[in-house]
């Protein structure tokens, strides 16, 4: 059997290497962590009628990924804001937002994974008055519930709040964790390693003469 080459080697070790920062290796919240977070959130006056949710969402934490399933409906007048100015489009508000957010969720290993404009109102709507028209989906995955946390108590974060709260008219953000993601990068990557070291396998092998 030929012995693993450089090429090999090193696509060996960049898999485990983003595997292992992909992953969250820390465990599920401790309860000395939970409260420094509730302790962060309760000086931040609008997140107090949250932090009931937030912190049984944190009690319950299984140390796996999650993913955020959001409706968004936009505000076509939104607030005129310091960044955005007077008669800004809404989507100038959440490209500012997310101007923060994006690196600081890719930093922890949370991106999105979808993002689609709605194309109808609600199909099917049960005991749920005024939440038939939405305007943006979109599915936000978090290494750990740790990492949002440590997102949302960062001062940062609450700088750039009001520009996602103005560019909405309603929202709902519910955490989800999948039990299978055929779409995870781990199992997407874990198949292109394999075939790349199969090719590689393939070109050591010895030519046999004709």
């Amino acid at each position: 059997m030929n012995r693993l080459k450089r090429p090999e080697i090193f696509i060996i070790i960049a898999y485990l290497a983003f595997c292992f920062w992909y992953t969250n290796t820390s465990g599920p919240l401790t309860n000395t962590e939970i409260d420094a977070y509730l302790a962060k959130l309760t000086q931040r006056e609008a997140a107090n009628q949250n932090i009931p949710i937030i912190e049984d969402f944190m009690r319950r934490d299984t140390g796996n990924q999650f993913v955020m399933v959001n409706l968004i409906d936009l505000n076509p007048t939104p607030p005129d804001l310091p960044a955005t100015g007077p008669n800004a489009d809404p989507m100038a508000l959440v490209d500012h937002y997310m101007a923060h957010m994006y690196p600081t969720m890719f930093r922890r290993a949370s991106h999105p994974i979808y993002l689609a404009p709605v194309q109808a109102g609600a199909i099917d709507l049960l005991n749920l008055p005024g939440a038939s028209n939405w305007t943006q989906t979109a599915l936000m995955r978090y290494r750990s519930r740790r990492d949002l946390m440590d997102i949302v108590t960062d001062p940062r974060f609450s700088e750039r709040h009001d520009y996602k709260l103005g560019a909405m008219l309603k929202t709902i953000a519910v955490p989800t964790e999948p039990s299978f993601n055929p779409a995870d990068p781990r199992l997407l990557l874990g198949l292109v390693a394999i075939i790349f070291l199969l090719l590689f396998r393939r070109g050591l092998r010895p030519q046999r003469a004709p």
